[in-house]
């Protein structure tokens, strides 16, 4: 009992000694280890993970390694030519052109030119001379009173919300800077819009800033943003191509009180765009409302955007435009592999027609009912280069609009976070801590060197196939890969239909 005693007195003894000693050591283990010990255990008897429960502290590392893998990615793995949606070299590009930058590549071609669906231009050994004035597309019909004069380029449709207040305002200023238009988007128009620059007002399903407090179209509200100065032309969205066929959801933590205000519904609230209109439900309808808004607007021109589904559901547009003798002054296509929003990934991947597609479809159906003449076509969906104009205008568009290419312009560095207000460059985020580091009057000037740059050097690719106008290109003049050692011409892959009305010959009229 009294060597019991005395053992146990001496481990306290020495035990007091070491703590007395080395009491600064123990406690900074008891800092770092301590909580790792508690969250191992919790780790241990929690059910939700299976990876911690096995590994409780290191399984912690799969989820860090998971959150930086796109950097990783992008930084170090991804080669020049193999990014998606956009690769290093097309990254770059935008990045030196809203430099006004060389732009030139060295050491030739680094893309596959063997590879199917690798396209190239067949130029003249004529050249032309390349314009010196950047050529303006009249759009407008024979019902326009306003007609507008757009560029071969311009903004697509990104909404306030989904954009920060800084972006907006940088590309309105660009689009002042830089004589092209911006689209609002179905967020409504705000004040970041009113900066100068021209406007395209788009009226999507939930009909924002154009409503009533119930959700219906609103006329007078309507007629209020549509005569202002810089709205240019009225543009009705049918579908997107990121989600065709697909609503949208305004949750209630990102209905602030300014965006309420502004797209007219009660803030702090749920608010649901449906994936159909309400103003009218049929083809008839559609042409009767384009109507509708056109008197509204004072005679503005007006169309419409959709991604191509049903084919029939087209044609009967179309054939309720020549039944009701009104036409669209512009419809917009928009391509399956657009999209600078979030969409659920079903939608975005298997869910709409490709632009080359449903560009060619649309633009050979007007011609077979010979209503061409009436409707300009915008194609919309990654054009990011002067091949990337070229190459719509020969399929049959008469300008371009640019989403991504634009937000790049701005400083977006693809970073894959635009659907969780943490994108780290301030274009699409509404964290005011962010969206801060944007420099409008930094941004504006690039957004319009890179327009000025992509245009031109549309205009030279043009001169290089000895052509004189941009409304000149076929589809011939564009060769593209189907098989090793085989081309064909686009004409050939996508011919023009022999049954086409004789108001809408291959030539297009030049504009003014």
């Amino acid at each position: 009992m009294r060597k019991l005693f005395w053992i146990t007195f001496a481990i306290i003894f020495i035990a007091i000694i070491i703590v007395a000693f080395f009491w600064i050591y123990i406690l900074y283990f008891l800092i770092l280890f301590f909580p790792l010990f508690v969250l191992g255990l919790y780790n241990i008897i929690q059910k939700k993970r299976n990876i911690l429960r096995n590994f409780p502290i290191i399984g912690y590392f799969r989820y860090l390694f998971l959150d930086i893998a796109p950097e990783i990615h992008q930084y170090f793995v991804e080669g020049n030519t193999e990014g998606t949606p956009f690769n290093k070299n097309e990254r770059t590009f935008i990045y030196d052109r809203s430099e006004r930058k060389a732009g030139t590549h060295p050491f030739g071609t680094e893309l596959d030119i063997e590879k199917l669906g690798y396209e190239w231009i067949e130029h003249s050994i004529f050249p032309s001379k390349k314009h010196e004035e950047t050529p303006r597309i009249t759009i407008g019909n024979k019902d326009c009173k306003k007609k507008y004069y757009a560029s071969l380029l311009n903004v697509s449709a990104m909404s306030f919300g989904a954009l920060s207040n800084n972006a907006v305002r940088a590309l309105n200023l660009g689009a002042k800077i830089g004589g092209f238009y911006q689209n609002t988007g179905e967020g409504a128009l705000t004040p970041y819009h009113l900066q100068g620059g021209d406007l395209v007002l788009q009226l999507g399903t939930g009909y924002f800033g154009c409503r009533s407090m119930s959700g219906d179209f609103s006329e007078e509200l309507f007629k209020e943003k549509a005569n202002i100065e810089s709205v240019k032309m009225i543009e009705i969205k049918l579908s997107q191509g990121a989600k065709p066929g697909h609503g949208g959801i305004l949750p209630a933590d990102k209905n602030t009180k300014e965006i309420a205000e502004i797209r007219n519904v009660k803030p702090h609230t749920t608010v649901y765009s449906p994936p159909y209109h309400t103003a009218f439900d049929d083809s008839k309808g559609l042409i009767e409302f384009v109507k509708k808004l056109r008197d509204l607007s004072g005679g503005k021109p007006i169309g419409f955007k959709l991604c191509i589904g049903k084919h029939s559901e087209f044609i009967d547009i179309c054939k309720a435009m020549i039944e009701l003798d009104i036409y669209p002054d512009f419809i917009t296509i928009d391509g399956a592999e657009g999209g600078t929003g979030a969409a659920p990934l079903e939608f975005s991947n298997y869910v709409g027609t490709p632009l080359e597609h449903g560009l060619v479809f649309v633009v050979n159906t007007l011609m077979e009912l010979g209503i061409k003449d009436h409707i300009k076509i915008i194609a919309s969906g990654k054009v990011s280069t002067g091949f990337g104009i070229v190459r719509n205008l020969a399929l049959g568009a008469d300008l371009c609009n640019s989403a991504r290419a634009m937000m790049m312009s701005l400083g977006c560095i693809q970073a894959l976070k635009c659907d969780n207000n943490t994108c780290p460059t301030g274009v699409a985020t509404q964290d005011p801590r962010l969206v801060k580091a944007l420099n409008i009057k930094d941004k504006k000037q690039k957004a319009a060197s890179f327009h000025y740059e992509t245009v031109e050097s549309a205009l030279e690719l043009i001169a290089a196939m000895g052509l004189d106008h941009p409304s000149e290109l076929r589809r011939n003049h564009i060769q593209k890969r189907v098989k090793p050692g085989q081309a064909k011409s686009l004409e050939e892959i996508f011919p023009y239909p022999v049954n086409k009305k004789k108001n809408n010959k291959p030539n297009k009229k030049k504009e003014e």
